[in-house]
C-alpha cells in the first residue's frame, strides 16, 4: 500500500500560507487546524449550509410549479391509467342510471356496506365527483402538454436546419468521397448537387458558404413525426370532449313493441329511459314507429342447430314528424334505423299471448297482449298477468307459454319447437292485494304472491289453468274468468342518442393515424461538406444524425451515398482517398472505418499543418455537436 494513503488530506480551500500539500507524508505543518473562525476550513461551509434559508415560492411560484407538474407527459399518462382504474367499479356494482330498482335491491340485500358504497358514489361512478375530477384533470393536462409542444414545433418548422458541425466524423453515420480532378466538378457544384438530391429525398436543405473554400449544407427531415405526435394527443382530447358531449346531452331507452303497437318518441313512450346529465325533454324528436309484422326464420336443415333462429325481420312504418308521410322500412339485427337523430336497434323478441279477463262482476278488467319473457329453449316463456282493476278482488296470474306444447312421461309440459304449432298457456291464479296502490315500483315480469290467496295451482284440488287458443276458463269462487284469444309476436328495441358518437369515431381514427405516423417516421439530420484537395480532387464528406433511436439510419446513409455516387458517375463503392488500396476500392461507408479514414485523409492533406482546403478540420468542441 502506498504511503500517501495514511496521510491526512488538507482542505483544498485552505488559505493558510504555512500549510503545505504534503503528498509524500514526510513533512507536515506545525500550525493547528482551523477551528472555523479564521476561515478556510470545513466548519464555515457547514455553518453556511446550516444558516442557509431557501427562498419561499410564494403563491405565484407554487401555482407555476403545480401547473408544470400537471402538464407533464408523466402526469398525463398517470391520469389516463387512473381513469381506467376508476372505471372498474362501474362494472363491479350496479349503476343507478342503468337500473335504479336493482341498486335499491342491492342496498337492501347488503345493509352493512350498501349505504357506505352509496355515499362513495359507487352506484353513480361515471357521474361521481371523483371520476369527473380525474376526467377534467386529464383533459387539462393534455391541453397543457400539447399547446407548448405545438408552439415549439411551429418555431422548428420556421427555423433553418442546424449549423454544420466542425467534425462530421463524430456523427454516428459518416462517410467520405473523392471526385477526380478530371471530372471538372468544383466544390460549389458538388454541394449544389448534394442539395438537389437531398431535396428530392424529402429533406429541407440550407446551403452555407456556397462560394467559399469549404461550402456545406444542413438538411433535415422527419418533422412529420412530431406532427403525428401532436395530432395523436390533440385527437385524444377530441375523443374526451366527444365522450363528455355524449354523456351530457345523450340519452338511451328501451321499448317493447307488440305487432300493431306504435311507439312515439316521448318520455311516456319509453318502458325504461336513461337521460344524460344535461338532458332536456325538448331534445326528443316526435317521430313514431309502428310494428306491422315480425317474422323469424328458423334453421330446419342443420341437425346440430335444428330449430335455432337464423334471421329476424321487423317490418315497420315510420314517421319523422306527426305530419310527415308514412314510410315502410325494415329493421334487422345489426342494421338499425336512424330517426330523429337516434339509432333504433332490434335487440329482442318473443311471443305475446292475447287474453281477456273478466272480474267477479262480469266486467272486462283486462284485454290485450301479455308479453311473455323468454326462459329456455324453443321459446319456453314465463307469463305474469296483473289485473288491479278487477272487482271485488284484484287478480294475478303466473305461469308459462309454450309455442309447441308437449307433455313428458312425468307429466311435465315443455316446448318442443319454437314455431306456433301447438301453443298452450299454463297458469296459476291468485286474488288479493297486488300492492300496486301504494306507488312502490314493481317488476312487470314478477308476481309477489306473499299477500295473495291462490285460486288455481297444481298442488290444489282446482289444479292449474291450461288454455289453448280460443278456449276460456272460469275461476273458482266466482272471481271471474280468463280466455286465450290468440298469439302475437313482439320485439324489444333499444333507442340511443349520442351527439358525440360520430366525432368520437373521427377523432379515434385520427388518433390512430397520428400514432402510426409518429411511430414509423424518423427524424433525421444530414450534413455535407465539400472542399478542394491540393492535387485538384474535390473531397466530399457527409454525416447523419437521428433524433432518438433509429435502426434505419445506416440504410439511409448508404442510400444517400449511392445517390451521390450515381450523380457524379463514380463507382458503386466510390472513389478511394490517397491512403486507399492501389486497386481503387473504397472501404464500406460509415462506422469506425470511415472515421479513421477521415483522419488519414486529413493527415495526408496537411502532414505538418492543417491546410485551408482540407475537407477534415482538426479541432472541434462539444458545443459544435
Amino acid at each position: 500500500m502506498s504511503e500517501r494513503v495514511n496521510v491526512k488530506k488538507k482542505s483544498p480551500k485552505s488559505k493558510d500560507p504555512q500549510a503545505t500539500d504534503n503528498r509524500d507524508g514526510n513533512k507536515s505543518s506545525d500550525k493547528p487546524e482551523s477551528d472555523g473562525r479564521a476561515g478556510g476550513g470545513p466548519a464555515p461551509v457547514a455553518a453556511a449550509k446550516a444558516d442557509a434559508v431557501l427562498p419561499a415560492l410564494g403563491l405565484l411560484g407554487m401555482l407555476r410549479w403545480a401547473w408544470t407538474q400537471l402538464t407533464s407527459m408523466r402526469t398525463a399518462l398517470f391520469l389516463l391509467l387512473l381513469l381506467a382504474v376508476a372505471a372498474v367499479p362501474g362494472s363491479l356494482f350496479p349503476q343507478r342510471p342503468a337500473n335504479p330498482s336493482i341498486v335499491t335491491q342491492y342496498i337492501a340485500d347488503h345493509p352493512d356496506y350498501g349505504k357506505i358504497l352509496d355515499s362513495l358514489q359507487l352506484y353513480d361512478v361515471y357521474s361521481s365527483a371523483w371520476f369527473s375530477a380525474i376526467y377534467i384533470l386529464l383533459f387539462i393536462s393534455l391541453i397543457g402538454c400539447v399547446v407548448p409542444r405545438a408552439i415549439a414545433h411551429y418555431k422548428a418548422l420556421r427555423s433553418q436546419p442546424p449549423r454544420t458541425p466542425a467534425r462530421l466524423s463524430r456523427l454516428p453515420e459518416y462517410g467520405t468521397m473523392a471526385l477526380p480532378a478530371q471530372a471538372g466538378i468544383p466544390a460549389s457544384d458538388a454541394i449544389a448537387d448534394a442539395a438537389r438530391l437531398l431535396k428530392k429525398r424529402g429533406y429541407r436543405v440550407e446551403i452555407r458558404d456556397h462560394d467559399g473554400e469549404r461550402p456545406s449544407l444542413g438538411a433535415e427531415r422527419g418533422l412529420l413525426k412530431e406532427v403525428g405526435n401532436l395530432v395523436f394527443h390533440t385527437a385524444l382530447i377530441g375523443v374526451l370532449v366527444s365522450v363528455a358531449l355524449g354523456g351530457l346531452f345523450g340519452y338511451s331507452g328501451q321499448r317493447i313493441l307488440v305487432e300493431g303497437d306504435t311507439f312515439v318518441n316521448t318520455l311516456v313512450g319509453y318502458d325504461q329511459f336513461t337521460p344524460g346529465t344535461n338532458f332536456q325533454s325538448s331534445q326528443l324528436q316526435p317521430y313514431s314507429i309502428q310494428l306491422d309484422k315480425f317474422s323469424i326464420t328458423f334453421d330446419r336443415e342443420s341437425k346440430g342447430k335444428y330449430g335455432q333462429p337464423i334471421d329476424f325481420t321487423a317490418n315497420v312504418t315510420t314517421k319523422d314528424t306527426p305530419d310527415s308521410p308514412a314510410q315502410k322500412q325494415v329493421l334487422k339485427v345489426n342494421d338499425p334505423l336512424n330517426l330523429g337523430g337516434t339509432s333504433v336497434y332490434l335487440t329482442g323478441n318473443g311471443y305475446a299471448p292475447m287474453v281477456t279477463i273478466r272480474d267477479g262482476q262480469g266486467n272486462i278488467s283486462m284485454q290485450g297482449p301479455v308479453v311473455a319473457k323468454l326462459q329456455g329453449d324453443n321459446y319456453y316463456s314465463s307469463v305474469v298477468i296483473k289485473v288491479p282493476d278487477a272487482k271485488p278482488d284484484q287478480l294475478g296470474f303466473a305461469g308459462f307459454f309454450l309455442p309447441t306444447a308437449f307433455v313428458s312421461d312425468k307429466g311435465v309440459s315443455f316446448s318442443g319447437d319454437p314455431e306456433l304449432i301447438n301453443p298452450q298457456l299454463t297458469l296459476n291464479s291468485y286474488y288479493g292485494d297486488l300492492g300496486l296502490n301504494n306507488g312502490a315500483p314493481q317488476n312487470v315480469f314478477e308476481l309477489d304472491v306473499k299477500k295473495l290467496t291462490p285460486l288455481n295451482a297444481r298442488n290444489l284440488p282446482t289444479k292449474g289453468i291450461t288454455l289453448a287458443p280460443g278456449s276460456s276458463y272460469t275461476l273458482p269462487q266466482g272471481k271471474g274468468s280468463i280466455s286465450f284469444d290468440g298469439v302475437k309476436r313482439y320485439v324489444g328495441v333499444d333507442i340511443h342518442h349520442n351527439p358525440g358518437q360520430l366525432y368520437a369515431l373521427i377523432f379515434a381514427l385520427t388518433a390512430v393515424a397520428g400514432l402510426v405516423t409518429s411511430l414509423y417516421v424518423n427524424r433525421r439530420r444530414a450534413w455535407v461538406r465539400t472542399g478542394t484537395h491540393e492535387d485538384g480532387r474535390t473531397m466530399v464528406e457527409y454525416g447523419l444524425l437521428a433524433r432518438g433511436e433509429d435502426h434505419r439510419l445506416a440504410a439511409e446513409a448508404a442510400a444517400i451515398r449511392a445517390l451521390l455516387a450515381a450523380e457524379w458517375g463514380l463507382a458503386e463503392a466510390g472513389s478511394a482517398p490517397p491512403s486507399a488500396p492501389a486497386d481503387g476500392a473504397q472501404p464500406s461507408p460509415s462506422g469506425r472505418a470511415d472515421n479513421d479514414r477521415a483522419d488519414r485523409v486529413a493527415n495526408h492533406a496537411a502532414p505538418a499543418q492543417p491546410a485551408a482546403n482540407s475537407i477534415q478540420p482538426t479541432a472541434a468542441s462539444k458545443k459544435d455537436q
